[in-house]
């Protein structure tokens, strides 16, 4: 872990006028646009298409890739500011636009050959054309080096034989970044990442998950049967796509790190307002210091884990080694996130369980953050891993 004096030192949390500018911008655009619509997105199971256009109009499809390749060519710090904003008013919009950015554009960004990256990078950074990562499977998901999807060599391309499970975007994306076993005696050595474009001869979308919560971001089986695809659209050697793909949820845990700061301060920001509204026992509930106590926790853990994912991502910008900081920052945001949508409900009282309020919504939002990229249990034999420096070569 990053822990020196001389890397903390480095770490500053003043905003720069551009990363003021992205998180005010966001802010401006989520409450007006987005949180009005939160309610009818979950309910309706999807996100507008337009929601999707309008995200891509202000630079978020592509916010940290560089201008050359369409992107707006701001810093992660700025990309989990956004993420912030836009989770705070609708966690499923939020994970549309984290899958796309941590998942698809960035193994392309870091691993992508001048040609791929004009190829495959411009579109999606522009937001003409919408990503996903396919890793995990119906037998594979924390064992992600047990995966049984398939990569034959074929001429000077590759055959793909196989089911990818749990695809978020995976409905509507344009391009897939899907990881497959070359070599079952290899493991993780044996996988490699493709590039596979929607459209192709083998690809289909199968079924569609119903969720508890994020319910307006469509979760997809993607099958493989016979897919082809040629070498140009492999990342990395053959035999480093376990490599790509750990590298990848680096930057994609960051990511749900700061959407469940998003889905906590929103479960803050909406007890608050109650409380200072809801009057019990002849006053506001907000003047009853058990209700004090619980406002207070939520302010302090939703400020704790904020920092941890500023940290995670200075980092990351500085080109530093983040796996385990990274690691730190989904599993506290997410534990926040979870314990503030549980305070956000009983705050609510009765009102909290009902549809007619966000509360109960936060609560199945705000789950999901422990689980995906990377449970809460994966993420402590991280941080464990890298203290120990057990970490997978």
């Amino acid at each position: 872990m990053a822990t020196a004096a001389a890397s903390e030192a480095r770490f500053d949390l003043a905003l720069s006028d551009e990363q003021q500018l992205a998180q005010r911008t966001a802010r401006d655009w989520a409450r007006e646009r987005l949180l009005p619509l939160a309610a009818e997105i979950d309910e309706k199971g999807e996100v507008p298409r337009e929601i999707v256009r309008e995200m891509a109009g202000l630079g978020f499809m592509g916010i940290d890739v560089p201008e050359r390749w369409g992107g707006a060519g701001l810093d992660m710090i700025s990309y989990v500011l956004v993420m912030e904003e836009v989770n705070r008013a609708c966690a499923s919009t939020g994970v549309v636009l984290s899958c796309h950015v941590s998942l698809a554009t960035a193994p392309l960004l870091q691993y992508g050959t001048d040609e791929q990256k004009e190829r495959f990078l411009r579109p999606l950074a522009t937001g003409e054309r919408l990503g996903c990562f396919a890793l995990s499977e119906p037998a594979a998901g924390s064992d992600a080096a047990a995966m049984r999807t398939s990569a034959r060599r074929d001429g000077d391309g590759w055959v793909l034989n196989g089911t990818k499970n749990f695809i978020t975007n995976g409905a509507f994306a344009d391009l897939a970044i899907v990881f497959a076993q070359t070599d079952p005696e290899k493991r993780h050595k044996g996988i490699v990442a493709l590039v596979v474009e929607k459209g192709t001869p083998g690809l289909t979308v199968g079924k569609l998950e119903k969720k508890l919560g994020i319910r307006g971001s469509d979760t997809a089986q993607l099958h493989l049967s016979d897919v082809r695809v040629g070498d140009d659209h492999r990342l990395g050697g053959v035999g480093e796509g376990f490599k790509v793909a750990l590298s990848t949820l680096d930057g994609g845990r960051i990511g749900i790190a700061s959407q469940a700061v998003g889905i906590a301060r929103a479960c803050l920001e909406d007890s608050l307002a109650y409380a200072k509204e809801r009057q019990a026992f002849g006053k506001r509930i907000a003047d009853f210091q058990a209700i004090q106590a619980k406002l207070a926790d939520m302010a302090t853990e939703v400020d704790a884990a904020r920092l941890l994912v500023w940290r995670a991502a200075s980092l990351r910008d500085r080109g530093e080694r983040h796996t385990a900081e990274a690691a730190v920052a989904k599993l506290f945001a997410s534990d926040v996130a979870v314990r503030a949508a549980r305070e956000c409900v009983q705050i609510f009282g009765g009102y909290g369980y009902l549809r007619d309020f966000p509360a109960e919504r936060h609560y199945r939002d705000a789950k999901i953050t422990e689980i995906y990229e990377g449970t809460s249990e994966i993420m402590q034999l991280v941080i464990a891993e890298e203290m120990l420096g057990d970490a997978p070569a």
